[in-house]
């Protein structure tokens, strides 16, 4: 049985609240046409390789920079409770290997209240990812999803 404490020990999280309602950010993170929009740091292009949103389904996405250079990002579907939740396993190659993301929405009357874990394998690797720029990395990614969800409820 994993301890609760050495989980936590494992996690970043990051927490927001998005004016939009439950139901957009939920395609936002489930479509991909929403996806390539805003998934990947300020900056990058996304493009869609596979996407089978289902339990069990993969997803492969390829992430430019403006310089050029191109990031993958994979994983598989763990478990999706529509529209509450979302785990996957994900690779963010060359950077980040082996995680696990988990997604939280909850409605909070037309806002959505946002939890994003990611759970790395080890102590030391969360260490190491959270002083390799995590919050800033994937803060600059909810960004461009707050700024996609502004854009697509006008």
């Amino acid at each position: 049985m994993t301890d609760h404490n050495e989980i936590q020990k494992r996690t970043l999280s990051i927490k927001r609240t998005f004016d939009a309602p439950i139901e957009l950010v939920w395609e936002a993170w489930t479509q991909p046409e929403h996806i390539a929009q805003w998934w990947g740091a300020k900056g990058m292009e996304t493009r869609i390789i596979e996407h089978h949103f289902q339990v069990g389904g993969h997803w492969k996405y390829a992430m430019t920079m403006p310089g050029g250079q191109e990031f993958l990002a994979d994983g598989t579907y763990i478990e999706i409770v529509e529209p509450f939740k979302i785990i996957s396993s994900a690779n963010f190659k060359p950077m980040t290997e082996g995680v696990e993301i988990q997604a939280f929405f909850e409605k909070n009357g037309d806002k959505t209240d946002f939890i994003f874990n990611c759970v790395h394998p080890s102590e030391a690797y969360c260490k190491q990812q959270e002083e390799m720029g995590f919050y800033n990395g994937w803060g600059s990614v909810f960004e461009r999803l707050d700024q996609h969800l502004q854009a697509a409820s006008v």
